[in-house]
């Protein structure tokens, strides 16, 4: 299997088609070749930190310590345009904003509970920004070698096909 088809059955995985971005980023390409914006610490410690209110730590690494954070950073500055490098950014600005007028914190001050109830107010805010979030986080997590070998079942070198294979329940999905 190449990586090509790899990323399409990623796709189909996660329930549709990956953006053309997203398919780039997971290939190692670069589609951005003109100017990108400056990302600042706290925007990439805002990024980790929800990304990990998306997959957190459980009996698994969750979406920060597989390093998903500068995955998303890396996806958006090379595989997306300046304009929407500049609305990605801005949008994550005005959740922080929210976040600082409702609770008097930053988000990555923030209980867990706390996260997650900022986390639903996004939703409801700007619902494309937590989706853009939530397929950066899940993409970038599962092609991660923590995704792909903690959560998932990784074999190297596949055997022969068998579409129709029954799981025990608990039994972990197999990685692409």
């Amino acid at each position: 299997m190449n990586r090509r088809e790899a990323v399409q059955r990623l796709g189909l995985l996660f329930g549709g088609v990956l953006s053309t971005q997203l398919t780039a980023a997971v290939m190692g390409q670069v589609l951005n070749t003109g100017p990108s914006l400056p990302v600042s610490a706290s925007q990439e410690k805002l990024i980790d930190e929800l990304a990990d209110v998306i997959i957190p730590t459980t009996d698994t690494p969750g979406a920060k310590e597989a390093g998903v954070g500068k995955f998303i950073v890396r996806v958006i500055r090379d595989c997306h345009r300046r304009e929407e490098q500049q609305a990605f950014y801005d949008g994550l600005e005005r959740f922080e904003a929210g976040t600082k007028k409702r609770s008097g914190k930053s988000f990555v001050e923030l209980s867990v509970e706390q996260k997650n109830e900022a986390v639903k107010t996004l939703i409801k805010e700007n619902k494309g920004l937590f989706l853009q979030m939530r397929q950066l986080t899940i993409t970038g997590y599962f092609t991660s070698e923590i995704g792909a070998t903690k959560v998932a079942v990784y074999l190297p070198i596949p055997g022969k096909f068998e579409g129709d294979v029954p799981m025990k329940p608990g039994q972990k999905v197999w990685a692409i």
